[in-house]
């Protein structure tokens, strides 16, 4: 069965805690509120959420009657370290509770910075944080105190590349992932690239800048940890065929704190007896039991990109643009956005969501979006998303037009959180573009998330107990 944006977006919020997760498959429902583009997305709340959006006479962030929002970091302004400049191209982000005696409400911050060779502000090449000079992303990270007032921001990680998105471990440090896969010569970079780096948001030289090489080299996108055995899963988002593959890769030190990945381990990827491509999957519910896990070759691709290399007579598994990995529950589940035919997938499709249950070694195929998707409803383009307080989720959107962050109620309901503001018609204030990175303050009572370009990082406050 395939269903609409629409639905499959109201029954992803029926599922709250289920990107929390039960498990459960819960059923469509007829009644879903949802918003359309730009001023008419306002009017979604009737049946949930927190109202309209008011217009922000200050032309940044439009937001519901009853929150407000404070601007913590500008692309351009000056790191309070005095590093340099905060670097462009804000993405993936993550909050961490203070850890310290007398440090009570503080909140930590570690946000990505996406930024190619073309990028306009780099992540300033700090001595013992930079991986490659030649790098211009890297992460940032920010301390924040009950307030939300910025009580220091710096440097965490620099000399890496196109840092989209990545993951947080269960002890509290965050995984920034490289979606590339150049070499040292390409670009001008000085090392190979498409690896994964872990950055502590308290104290970033504990880390430094090492890459986790046995993780694999390849355009990696997130990961999640299956927080009772130390496995972590790791999504590619590769570009072109063959697509990416699902890893998952088994520490040698698993659960061992910061450091610990340093150690090794094996790197493995997802085999479907009988399945080389998750696009041809169409039906919502279908089970694949026996799912095996091969070990890569070379997780270091020195000769050929893994996803090229011999996985036996079986072959390999592969689904075009895999994006979000979240753990929840006994589970890990993971998004393939869309499929096309036109670019060499085996069939299409615009969004499907995974759950992976490595108890019983099955795979399930959760959601899919059909063919038949409006594309000018809410949740084009659905990328990053995170647990709200209300057990119900919070989705960013990148798509074409207005772009906001929606609601997705337990109830199956569709509203709107927030919206940048666009084309208003002042030289001085920019289009904004997409949102990334949403996050909550461990206490759930601040909502974090950036805007990718101009790299804006927001602190939403307000009445989310509603």
């Amino acid at each position: 069965m395939s269903a609409t944006r629409r639905q499959v977006l109201g029954r992803t919020g029926a599922l709250g805690a289920s990107i929390a997760f039960t498990g459960a498959i819960p059923e469509l429902f007829a009644g879903t509120a949802a918003a359309a583009e730009s001023d008419s997305a306002a009017g979604a709340a009737a049946h949930g959420g927190y109202g309209p959006l008011v217009p922000d006479p200050d032309g940044l962030l439009d937001l519901p009657k009853g929150f407000r929002y404070r601007v913590l970091s500008r692309e351009g302004d000056e790191l309070r370290s005095g590093e340099g400049k905060v670097p462009s191209n804000c993405d993936g982000m993550a909050a961490f509770p203070g850890r310290s005696s007398g440090r009570h409400g503080r909140t930590h911050l570690v946000r990505n910075h996406e930024n190619r060779v073309t990028a306009k502000i780099r992540v300033p090449a700090v001595k013992g944080l930079t991986y490659d000079p030649a790098g211009l992303g890297g992460c940032t990270a920010l301390e924040l105190d009950a307030r939300n007032q910025v009580l220091s921001e710096r440097v965490a990680i620099a000399g890496t590349a196109v840092n989209c998105a990545g993951g947080p471990t269960p002890w509290h440090t965050w995984l920034t992932c490289e979606e590339t896969e150049d070499r040292a010569g390409t670009n001008g970079y000085t090392k190979d690239h498409g690896f994964i780096f872990e950055v502590d948001p308290y104290d970033p030289r504990r880390t430094g800048a090492v890459p986790l090489t046995a993780m694999g080299r390849f355009q990696h996108e997130a990961i999640a940890v299956d927080p009772r055995n130390g496995i972590i899963y790791e999504t590619e988002d590769a570009f072109e065929k063959p697509f990416g593959l699902f890893y998952r890769f088994r520490p040698k030190k698993p659960l061992g704190g910061t450091g610990s990945l340093r150690a090794g381990g094996e790197l493995q990827a997802m085999r479907v007896p009988g399945v080389r491509d998750l696009s041809t999957i169409q039906e919502t519910g279908t089970t694949f039991d026996g799912i095996e896990w091969v070990t890569v070759p070379d997780p270091l691709a020195k000769e050929t990109p893994i996803r090229f290399q011999d996985f036996g007579a079986g072959g390999i598994t592969h689904a075009q643009k895999l994006e979000g990995c979240y753990w929840g529950g006994s589970s890990v589940y993971f998004v393939s956005s869309f499929a096309k035919s036109s670019d060499g997938s085996a069939a299409d499709h615009y969004g499907q969501i995974w759950r992976y249950d490595p108890q019983r070694r099955r795979l399930t195929l959760v959601i899919v979006f059909g063919p038949d998707t409006d594309l000018q409803l809410p949740g084009e383009s659905p990328d990053n998303i995170t647990l709200a307080p209300s057990g119900g989720l919070m989705v960013c959107e990148d798509g074409d037009g207005a772009q906001h962050v929606f609601g997705l109620t337990r109830r199956g309901e569709v509203y709107p959180m927030a919206r940048g503001r666009q084309n208003i018609g002042t030289p001085e204030k920019p289009e904004w573009g997409e949102f990334a990175g949403v996050t909550f303050a461990p206490d759930g009572g601040t909502m974090y998330v950036n805007c990718y370009t101009p790299g804006t990082t927001f602190a939403v406050t307000g009445t989310w107990q509603h």
